[in-house]
């Protein structure tokens, strides 16, 4: 079993940073993918932010513009998403999620975090 934790959600006016950590604990012998999503209130989860397991590749999703870096320290099971120039509509309950493969699909996602609050105010 794999277990993910994500951290360092908040509240913070329009312009502001936040870094999310997600902490992976468990059967962590072998280093996989990994993701971030989002889900809105009364929108579908969404993807945000894709990572290989080296980190050597990441992918976006269109709506973030270059605002976000994905990133991860294998050596502390711990990866990151740093979210820089947030907006209103960045507001969501913010997830980690490992998959099998490089993806930007939730159904290849087979392990995820509970999720945490990301606030944006005008």
């Amino acid at each position: 079993q794999v277990q993910l934790v994500e951290s360092g959600g908040g509240s913070v006016q329009t312009g502001g940073s936040l870094r999310l950590s997600c902490t992976i604990s468990g059967r962590t012998g072998r280093h996989r993918d990994m993701g971030w999503f989002r889900q809105a209130p009364a929108k579908q989860r969404e993807f945000v932010a894709a990572i290989t397991d080296y980190g050597d590749r990441t992918a976006y999703a269109d709506s973030i513009e270059d605002r976000f870096i994905v990133s991860r320290d294998n050596a502390k099971d711990t990866v990151y998403l740093q979210m820089n120039s947030l907006k209103p509509e960045d507001t969501a309950v913010y997830y980690c999620a490992q998959s099998y493969t490089y993806s930007v699909l939730e159904p290849d996602y087979d392990y995820w975090g509970p999720g945490i609050q990301v606030t944006v105010s005008t």
